[in-house]
């Protein structure tokens, strides 16, 4: 009798509430489904402005959210705010992932690494970027990204205040905004919100923009399985986990 191997397990670390079903869809997506374990993080504001993501992403949430995380098994630890890690720059990324992995002893990361390295993985150098975010905010991904030598060529700005507006647009609007902000001379679009649905689209995604499309919860998903060392190709999850470097 053949014995199913366990699941591998991952931990993500989500303020609030918009797109976290993204998570265990993708989990049951990859071959071997992996399991997901999902803390949904606390915070003052639900606003995409400077101020409120600094304190959403602050050491001390990170702490809190992470404890939850104790003793579950988890193989690796993302904390999957795009946003809520690349306005506290290099430096606070690193005092983010520094945190989680004191406190879990596991491999971490954030979302905001997870796109410099999902850029590279496909071989994209100019990239085109459709943002949910008010422009002040979109203009930080713009500055973290030419950090890692990615040159952003386009940069559009939806500006929405809050994850919970952004959590209810869906296909149809989600589609159309890749299609506005694809770029021809784009190695590929990314779309950073993580509090916006993708999953369930990304094959029509890329085939509707004919391009490599990296959102924010699939690049957080590659990521934590590439950290445990247990990413293999996958179909139907984008150009992304076709190829694995």
């Amino acid at each position: 009798m053949t014995r199913t191997p366990p699941r591998t397990r991952l931990g993500f670390l989500y303020p609030g509430h918009a797109a976290e079903d993204d998570y265990p869809l993708m989990s049951d997506m990859v071959k071997p489904p992996a399991q997901v374990n999902l803390v949904h993080t606390e915070f003052l504001e639900d606003a995409h402005s400077v101020k409120a993501l600094s304190e959403m992403g602050s050491v001390g949430r990170l702490s809190k959210g992470a404890e939850a995380l104790i003793g579950t098994g988890i193989e690796s630890v993302m904390w999957t705010s795009t946003s809520a890690s690349f306005v506290l720059g290099i430096e606070g990324i690193s005092q983010q992932i520094a945190t989680l992995e004191k406190t879990l002893c596991v491999p971490a990361s954030t979302t905001a690494m997870a796109f410099a390295r999902a850029v590279k993985a496909i071989g994209a150098q100019k990239v085109a970027i459709a943002a949910t975010y008010p422009e002040e905010v979109a203009l930080k991904f713009c500055q973290f990204l030419n950090h890692f030598d990615i040159d952003v060529i386009h940069l559009s700005s939806r500006g929405i205040v809050t994850a919970a507006e952004v959590g209810t647009l869906e296909k149809e609007d989600v589609i159309n905004f890749a299609l506005a902000n694809i770029r021809e001379d784009a190695d590929a679009l990314l779309i950073p919100d993580t509090a916006l649905h993708s999953a369930a689209w990304l094959t029509e995604l890329e085939q509707t923009t004919g391009k490599p499309v990296l959102t924010a919860n699939q690049v957080s998903f590659w990521e934590a399985l590439r950290l445990c060392g247990k990413l293999k190709p996958q179909s139907g999850l984008g150009r992304l986990f076709e190829d694995i470097p």
